[in-house]
């Protein structure tokens, strides 16, 4: 992992490496079988934030939605072994042992699919420091007085959104990073706990729910979106609400990271936020065996990619930094920046300028990334000690981005997440340049919101109800259609980065259609989404492909 800030050291004490131990694994499950719940009665699994969110968006509840068998669970547990960490999307479970025995013993169980080592190396934490130097803000103030954040939201026009009263209420984003050192206590964050705005904290590395003693880079991030000290500092989305969930260890490198991070993010899924904003980044580790290469930059190949494109496929937008390898040798983005339905942030400069740290595209398949930049060379947050300073890394662009993305959607909550993403695409300043520095640029929230606000919604007099089987899928679909009366029907198959793969138009009448699909397994392991339209109007859907 790596903390996607780029931080002034004025003191860095580096300690020597004690020992390296080998007691994590990441065990692949080959089924959910003896499983309490099921896919029918999904309320004993998520909650009804979560069901409404796949309600309004179309979205099925499939057999990756189902929590990994507890059977499984209890029979690991009876061997000794520590339940760390699991995921249901991936169905894989990490354990703790010190006893390599008990490995050599549960790769026989017939449940076991595949084993993966995580090497610890065991170190010291480091100390970080962050220089208080200040940035030179030209920018005039406006009704909603941002003090020093001015610059970095209006250079987005999201104070347009804010004058016009989206300034995230509804809104439900949860924060994946290192620590939210004393958000419990900071002045920047009153009005977040007097009304109530934190709805939980988890702490995925120790297993508990403390989170406010940690490290200060997540509060950084939080403040950017949550601060709220008017006329001094006031975010992006104050309003919003907010779950804080710890899911790196700072200080180390560790593969499990990654584990920790999908836990995280299945959590937010199942109590029903609308957007996880990370600010984390993974490609090399302490154990260079285990590193990534630029080639698993595909969208694909990376554990963590694979989690955060299923989270978009629950409806969840996600957004997350680019990086700040820039300037260094490995110069592209990290993982999960490369998904195809993650939405990448890169940093600018106040003259909006690309910063000279800020990852670089293509990804290893040749898409465009970042998909955005915003503010990320000395933007304005809270300290730890309770000043306003300024640091810089697309850890601090990406929640410019996250909480104004927030607001845009608080204004249009018929769309869905893609189209939320494209909106923000197109209303930035290079759409028609787009480059693999910048992406499509800078965006401007008060176009988007106009973009936004010509798309059709779909007329339920001539619509009833859309269903796609099996899904995820293998090689084919059913698609079930019912119509009020006799229309022209196209469906067509878009890939998350917005490219037709597929489309059949019809002339159907009245009544339920069936159409099947077939000779899709030219498709790769995926998130799709698919477009029914009636007319002149349409729904959308998503689906998955797996392997």
């Amino acid at each position: 992992m790596k903390i996607l800030c780029f931080i002034i050291l004025l003191f860095f004490p580096v300690s020597a490496f004690t020992q390296v131990s080998i007691n994590k694994y990441r065990l692949y499950l080959n089924d959910k079988d003896n499983n309490a719940y099921r896919i029918e009665a999904p309320e004993e699994f998520l909650s009804s934030k979560s069901i409404q969110r796949r309600t309004r968006y179309n979205i099925d509840i499939n057999y990756s939605d189902l929590p990994v068998s507890e059977f499984y669970l209890d029979s690991l547990e009876q061997l000794g072994l520590e339940i760390k960490s699991k995921s249901k999307w991936l169905n894989t479970v990490v354990v703790h042992t010190t006893n390599t025995d008990l490995i050599d013993t549960i790769i026989r169980y017939g449940f076991i699919r595949a084993v993966k080592t995580h090497r610890k190396i065991e170190s010291k934490s480091y100390n970080l420091f962050l220089s208080q130097k200040k940035s030179k803000l030209t920018a005039p103030l406006n009704n909603y007085n941002y003090g020093e954040a001015t610059r970095q939201i209006t250079m987005v026009n999201g104070d347009v959104l804010h004058r016009n009263g989206f300034q995230g209420q509804g809104m439900i984003i949860a924060v994946l990073d290192g620590g939210f050192e004393k958000v419990d206590m900071l002045p920047a964050f009153d009005s977040l706990r007097s009304n109530n705005q934190i709805l939980g904290t988890r702490n995925f590395v120790d297993g508990d729910t403390a989170v406010f003693e940690a490290s200060a880079h997540g509060m950084k991030v939080l403040s950017i979106m949550a601060g709220n000290i008017p006329n001094q500092f006031v975010g992006v989305a104050p309003k919003a609400k907010y779950w804080l969930l710890l899911s790196e260890k700072v200080g180390s490198e560790y593969t499990v990271e990654e584990d920790y991070w999908v836990a995280a993010a299945e959590l937010a899924d199942s109590v029903g936020v609308d957007i996880i904003t990370s600010s984390l980044g993974y490609a090399t580790f302490d154990d260079s065996e285990q590193n990534y290469t630029y080639a698993n930059m595909d969208g694909n190949t990376a554990f963590i990619t694979k989690a955060a494109d299923i989270a978009a496929s629950k409806g969840i937008l996600v957004v997350n930094s680019a990086g700040n390898e820039g300037a260094t040798n490995w110069r592209h983005i990290t993982a999960p920046a490369d998904g195809d339905s993650v939405f990448t942030v890169g940093a600018v400069d106040e003259n909006r300028n690309l910063a000279g740290f800020s990852s670089l595209g293509p990804t290893y398949d040749g898409r465009i990334k970042p998909n955005v930049c915003a503010m990320g060379l000395l933007t304005a947050l809270q300290e730890p000690n309770g000043t306003i300073a300024f640091a810089s890394g697309t850890s601090y662009s990406t929640p410019i981005i996250s909480g104004m993305a927030a607001c845009l959607w608080q204004k249009y909550p018929n769309l869905n997440n893609i189209e939320i993403i494209r909106k923000i695409e197109r209303s930035a300043h290079k759409y028609n340049n787009s480059d693999n520095f910048l992406g499509y640029g800078i965006p401007n929230f008060a176009l988007a919101a106009e973009i936004a606000s010509s798309s059709k919604q779909l007329n339920l007099e001539d619509y009833l109800d859309v269903k796609i089987f099996p899904n995820p899928f293998i090689d084919y679909i059913n698609i079930e259609v019912s119509l009020r009366k006799e229309n022209n029907l196209r469906i067509e198959i878009f890939n998350s980065y917005g490219s037709k793969l597929t489309e059949k138009i019809a002339k159907v009448n009245s009544g339920t259609i069936k159409i099947k699909l077939d000779e899709l397994s030219r498709f790769s392991a995926g998130v799709y989404f698919v477009k029914i339209q009636v007319g002149n109007q349409f729904v959308t859907k998503v689906i998955s492909k797996i392997e």
